[in-house]
């Protein structure tokens, strides 16, 4: 099932939670009345979640509500469904209340970045600022000369999750969706912490949908590429990562309280462009997309912020 944040092109009121199916929207929460309806179950109609965000905070109860609506609108013509054309994909989760990062977890990308393999999962935060969705564009201000991409595998939280152990993570998860975690590489470096570098406004496309967990059996083995103006600069898989999806959420477990929507990136493989030689960062203009097998792609261009 692929979760997916909407609204329709010209209703600019509150964005929707639905599923994407066949390159077409379907209201989750309208499928849902139109189940009970069906049912002759009125009395139990009760009052499922429309808005993304407090749908997910409802945790799997939720997801496992939405598999039923999926399951009923396979078999009857759903009432609320819309064309990809006629609407607008907003980021998956549009305000988690935590997007945590995992640097340096691919070791062909630490030697780019001449750095050293990490003992334990190296941590950072983004804030929902910088968050835009699968089609917005990436905005580079005058700020950073130095604008990188990296594709990222994102992984979104469907329970409450604190001291999970590795075994058990899966059951935490909600499902995996794609991310590009641009990098103001000269405000990055220029201090200790990587924050100001990470978190400029306008600048992390995640998208285009949330794909469950049960349709990604093993997100430890996934092709993962980015492409600038359609030239290939990263193509690796998942499972060279050094810390895996069960080791990097359960180790956040034992440090933070996970909440259900909450968005942890899991790290970019070799290929960015501070790594080139000579190293080539965006300029306005430029198309970078990202590709993940299982998941789908999104593609975003760079261009100047609106004033």
């Amino acid at each position: 099932m692929k979760l997916v944040n909407y609204r329709l092109k010209n209703d600019f009121s509150l964005n929707r939670i639905g599923i994407m199916r066949d390159d077409k929207v379907i209201d989750l929460s309208k499928g849902y009345a139109q189940m009970k309806l069906k049912e002759n179950n009125l009395a139990s109609i009760g009052v499922f979640p429309s808005d993304p965000d407090q749908f997910y905070s409802n945790g799997k109860a939720i997801l496992e509500e939405a598999k039923k609506i999926d399951a009923f609108l396979q078999k009857e013509p759903p009432e609320y469904q819309y064309k990809k054309e006629e609407v607008v994909i907003g980021p998956p989760v549009p305000n988690p209340s935590k997007i945590i990062c995992v640097g340096t977890n691919y070791a062909e990308h630490i030697a780019e970045m001449k750095g050293v393999v990490p003992d334990y999962p190296v941590l950072f935060a983004k804030f929902n600022n910088a968050l835009i969705g699968p089609e917005d564009s990436i905005y580079k201000t005058d700020q950073t000369e130095k604008l990188d991409y990296e594709a990222e595998l994102g992984v979104v939280i469907g329970q409450k999750a604190s001291n999970v152990k590795q075994e058990d993570v899966f059951e935490y998860i909600a499902g995996y969706t794609i991310a590009n975690d641009i990098s103001a590489r000269d405000l990055q470096k220029r201090t200790l912490q990587w924050l100001q570098g990470k978190s400029l406004d306008h600048t992390t496309p995640i998208g285009p949908y949330i794909v469950t967990v049960d349709d990604i059996p093993n997100p430890n083995q996934l092709n993962i590429k980015s492409y600038v103006n359609g030239e290939m600069r990263q193509s690796s898989n998942t499972k060279h990562q050094i810390f895996n999806i069960p080791h990097i959420v359960s180790f956040i477990s034992e440090l933070i309280t996970l909440e259900p929507g909450d968005i942890i990136l899991t790290g970019t493989p070799d290929g960015v462009g501070m790594g080139m030689n000579p190293p080539t960062y965006l300029k306005l203009g430029d198309k970078v997309r990202v590709e993940i097998e299982g998941i789908g792609m999104m593609e975003n261009e760079v261009v100047a912020p609106r004033q």
